[in-house]
């Protein structure tokens, strides 16, 4: 059973031993349920360390897999780590293409850059005039 899962339960079980405890002197419930949450807390904090440690060296592990994973594929998309693999040619002409959002300039169907025009501009930016 993981480490985490342990613990919850173990914390879910104090909590709930408290409570049947303070049930017998007939308190608020919302006293004995405040009470009980304090309670539990503490024993928690005395009786439950060794899987409470357990459970943060697993986070710890899982932390440290992530980043080393994020670093790994930080450098494969920088072009930082050698390919395992030695490229075929159709791949040098997949990077030379121009990117996807939109014709290049030289094609039919490719937008004239637009004359800069001072009032047409502040229009876009600022909404109508006022």
């Amino acid at each position: 059973m993981s480490p985490a899962v342990k613990y919850t339960l173990a914390r879910i079980g104090l909590f709930l031993a408290v409570v049947l405890v303070l049930l017998p002197l007939r308190l608020n419930i919302f006293v004995t349920l405040m009470i009980a949450v304090l309670a539990s807390a503490g024993f928690a904090l005395v009786l439950l360390r060794p899987w409470r440690d357990q459970m943060a060296r697993q986070l710890a592990d899982a932390a440290q897999r992530r980043r080393a994973d994020k670093e790994r594929l930080r450098a494969a998309l920088a072009g930082d780590d050698e390919p395992s693999t030695p490229e075929s040619p159709t791949d040098d002409a997949s990077r030379s293409r121009p990117p996807a959002d939109g014709p290049p300039a030289d094609e039919p169907g490719a937008e004239e850059p637009r004359a800069s025009d001072p009032d047409h501009d502040d229009a876009e930016r600022n909404g109508p005039p006022r």
